[in-house]
């Protein structure tokens, strides 16, 4: 699969790093872009810059010069981890004014998977009414919401039950938790 992953300003680093790094065990192709913001968000929590992996594409969220930008370019999925609100609203009200919100245009548009990992809380009825759209318009709205069942022991177990909803999702297969009535 071709795979493009956007990076935002929202809380929530470790969810990208770990995606990342999951995602570089693959055959996968995979196509990287980080926001402004996002930089700002991940150099905060991580007290480092993302480790990308030099096998995946890596582009500005303010170019054109990205395959995946167009719907004649054929990719098969985008992940956009962690979403911010701000990101949300702008792909629900089709504002595509960077690489991230043009390229999740272009996959609601052409009827390919784009799975959004919003992370805020509380939800007001703005952000709610904009995840309704996205719904409707096709998108996966997949909260960062961990689970508790399987007992984590570490921050990285619990980040790690949002991204196997994520590659699930993806159609990718996982074993990075534990699924619900599995054995302990």
């Amino acid at each position: 699969m071709k795979i493009v992953v956007g990076i935002t300003g929202a809380s929530g680093a470790l969810y990208a790093q770990r995606l990342l790094h999951f995602l570089s065990q693959t055959d996968h192709e995979i196509h990287v872009v980080v926001s402004n913001r996002g930089k700002q968000v991940i150099a905060l929590e991580l007290g480092r810059g993302l480790d990308i992996p030099k096998k995946f594409g890596l582009y500005s969220d303010n170019t054109m010069d990205a395959p995946f930008v167009s719907g004649s370019a054929r990719f098969d999925a985008m992940v956009v981890i962690p979403c911010s609100m701000g990101t949300a609203c702008r792909i629900a009200q089709g504002i595509s004014n960077s690489t991230i919100t043009r390229s999740a245009d272009v996959f609601l548009k052409e009827k390919r998977k784009l799975i959004l990992v919003v992370r805020e809380s509380p939800l007001n009825l703005i952000h709610l009414r904009n995840l309704a759209t996205l719904a409707e318009a096709g998108a996966v709205i997949l909260p960062a919401c961990p689970s508790f069942y399987g007992l984590p022991q570490a921050i990285e177990d619990l980040v790690d039950t949002v991204n196997a909803r994520v590659l699930d999702h993806l159609g990718i297969d996982n074993s990075l938790s534990i699924r619900w009535k599995q054995s302990f």
